[in-house]
Parts: C-alpha cells; structure tokens; sequence
C-alpha cells in the first residue's frame, strides 16, 4: 500500500459552484499532512468527505488501499475533528470522552484515562465541566474524541485556530508525540504557516477548489530555505564564476537567478568572481524564503485570511 489517503479527481459542487475540482492528493503512512489555503478554498470540503460527512459530487478516493464498500468499512479508522469540538458543555472531558466510547462500543477499563493521558489533560480535575475549560483545553478535547477507536489516520481542521502561543505551542508538540508514539498519520489545516512548516512532512496548497502543488518538506527546503541570490546579466558566466572559487551547491531558477545555497558568508568573494568574469552585477542578497512566502507564490500572492 502506498498510500494510505488518496484521492482521485476529486469534485464537489454546491448548485453551481465548485468547492472542490479535480482534486489528486496523496498521503502515506506515518506523514503529518499540511493542507494550506485561505478560507473558501476548499480544504473543509476535502475533509469532509474523506472522513465520510459529505459524498464527491464526481471522483473518488481510497483509504488504506480499499475503494468502493471495503472503503466504507475503513472509514472507522479515520478519527476527525473539523471546525469547533462538539462538547456537552455542563459535563467534563472524561465523561464527554465516556459518552462516544459507549456510542462506539468500546468499554475497557482505562481507556478514556488512557485518552486523557494523550493529549495532556491526564491532571485536570475529573468532575470540571468543559464548558469553564480554555479554549486550547478544549481543541484537546476535541482531539481527544477524534482518537476514540484507536484510528489510523486523523483529520484536523485548523485545531490552533485562535490559540495563544503557549496553546499553539502546545497542540504542536501533542500531534508530533500522537505520531510518533501511536503512529498515526495525520491531516492537518492551518492559517499558520510558519507552525505547520514545523511539523509537516508533506504539504498541499489548494486555492478556489484547486490543488495546485503537492510536495514534501524536502522538496520545499530545496525551494524554499536561506541561499544567496545573485542576478547578473549573463546568469551562466556568474554560475561558472562562482564555482571556480568553490563554490559547488549553486543552481540557476526558472527566472535566471543564481541561487547559491552554501557559503552563505562569502557573498563579497562571489561578488568579485562575478565581476572578474565579464558579467554585469545587478544584484546579490542574502534571501531566506518561508512556507509563506511560497504558498504566497503558488497562488499569485493572495494573502490567506
């Protein structure tokens, strides 16, 4: 099984919009899946309908490798928590926990403790209601719910939205301990760029109802990252020039910018080789390039909300 998660020309229409269209993505086990785009764009509505809550208006998706009836027995193994947690506000997260683990039929000893312990919430008082809880107590909660029945993947849809930076911080280190230590895989959106970018393994940038570009964390380092940018008049002469004094991990772009990605601190001996060669100079800085900054150049530099 390659994936564990794939969709295949995936379309849902709302009358006559579509939310989503021709959607292909690609999950494997193990990964921490960043779904990124601005409100609208879709990535609800993916959700949705992986986790089984809507049907594709056209296309189809697999889980684990089983389509069709076997697809729908799998769905058990998908733990979801999209927009806010449904809480019983007057009763607290053990028996909120309880009531799902008595609806799905699971009843050991331990377990909703076991589930408590998961995500942090293992020394809060057991009678507390949720309702008086912080609104990141409550997203743990909620995360909580998603992992009833031991799932293999979960779904969650902006779990840090509105969160302080302590909350925030938090979650981040939760859903990186829930992979590594219970191997789940794991479908994450988020406006925050810069905080998916630090757990993510793989990544999806949708924009009105589009995939637009799949790649891995690698893939994105190679694109993204701290590298020298030098733009001269002859981008084959500056490639030439700064390889003879040593300089080996430099590549020409798609635009023609020289980008250099090693000996950061030698932009003034680059300089000079590029000069020295024949070439005009127009300009060499020190870039560093974030997630943002490249989903920001994917979409035509929408700001995402």
């Amino acid at each position: 099984m390659e994936y564990i998660l794939e969709t295949r020309g995936l379309t849902k229409v709302y009358g006559s919009k579509a939310a989503v269209r021709d959607v292909n993505l690609h999950i494997r086990e193990g990964q921490i899946y960043g779904l990124i785009g601005r409100n609208g764009a879709g990535k609800t509505t993916i959700m949705r309908i992986i986790s089984g809550l809507a049907s594709p208006t056209s296309g189809d998706y697999t889980l684990f490798g089983k389509s069709g009836a076997e697809k729908g027995k799998m769905l058990k193994n998908v733990g979801v928590l999209i927009e806010s947690p449904g809480l019983y506000p007057r009763f607290s997260a053990y028996e909120n926990l309880k009531i799902k683990c008595l609806a799905r039929g699971i009843r050991p000893n331990g377990y909703v403790e076991q589930l408590l312990k998961a995500v942090g919430l293992e020394n809060v008082e057991r009678k507390k209601p949720v309702g008086s809880y912080s609104l990141g107590m409550r997203q743990r909660v909620g995360i909580a719910l998603a992992l009833v029945g031991d799932p293999k993947l979960i779904v969650l849809d902006e779990p840090i939205n509105g969160l302080d930076p302590q909350g925030i911080a938090d979650v981040r280190e939760m859903i990186g301990r829930l992979r590594s230590e219970r191997g789940i895989s794991i479908m994450i959106s988020s406006h925050i760029l810069d905080e998916l970018a630090k757990i993510s393994d793989a990544y999806g940038i949708i924009n009105e109802g589009t995939l637009l570009d799949e790649f891995t964390a690698e893939e994105l380092e190679k694109r993204t990252g701290e590298y020298i940018a030098i733009r001269a008049s002859d981008p084959q002469k500056a490639l030439a020039a700064v390889r003879a004094v040593g300089v080996n991990k430099a590549e020409i772009d798609s635009r023609g910018l020289l980008r250099v990605a090693e000996q950061l601190d030698q932009s003034a001996k680059m300089a000079k080789a590029v000069v020295e060669s024949g070439a005009d100079l127009y300009e060499i800085y020190v870039h560093n390039s974030t997630l943002e900054d490249y989903y920001l150049g994917v979409t035509g530099g929408e700001k995402h909300a």
